[in-house]
């Protein structure tokens, strides 16, 4: 097992923590976010978006004032959650239709949140780092939605 394939193991044992015994999901994602703002290094935003009928909204988050409502299969946001996969950019300013929040972004992983076939929600996380999100993170990241989202 890698240090990283260990470190997003523990990191779903924590999250998963936070959600026992609470029912609403705001309150849970707003824990959920805070969360990986500790645990992640070189990241500069982490949140949720969402879904309305063709728009994401806004949800619980950290880091600076964000964009309240992305047009669905626009930006990094708008495309995970038309798609309902996982993107993940090395360098957002070569992504066509990215959504400029926060210009020191550089890199950034979004992973759809569904029931089932319904996607409902995004997990968005930014870093000032290009090409931050490699494989082992992604892959450690899609596990902690896996065991997440039932609890949502």
């Amino acid at each position: 097992m890698t240090e990283k394939t260990a470190f997003y193991q523990s990191l779903t044992a924590q999250a998963q923590a936070l959600c026992e015994g609470e029912t609403n999901r705001i309150a849970k994602l707003a824990n959920l976010s805070a969360l990986l703002n500790l645990a992640l290094a070189d990241i500069n935003w982490v949140g949720f978006y969402l879904c309305e009928p063709n728009s994401l909204v806004l949800g619980p988050f950290q880091g600076k004032p964000a964009c309240v409502r992305i047009p669905l299969g626009q930006g990094v946001c708008g495309t995970a959650a038309s798609t309902g996969q996982v993107q993940r950019v090395a360098n957002v300013h070569e992504f066509s239709g990215h959504i400029a929040c926060d210009g020191a972004s550089n890199a950034e992983i979004v992973l759809p949140l569904s029931d089932g076939d319904t996607v409902w929600g995004v997990l968005d996380i930014d870093s000032p780092q290009f090409g931050r999100f490699d494989e082992e993170d992604e892959a450690g990241l899609t596990q902690w939605v896996a065991a997440v989202q039932p609890l949502l």
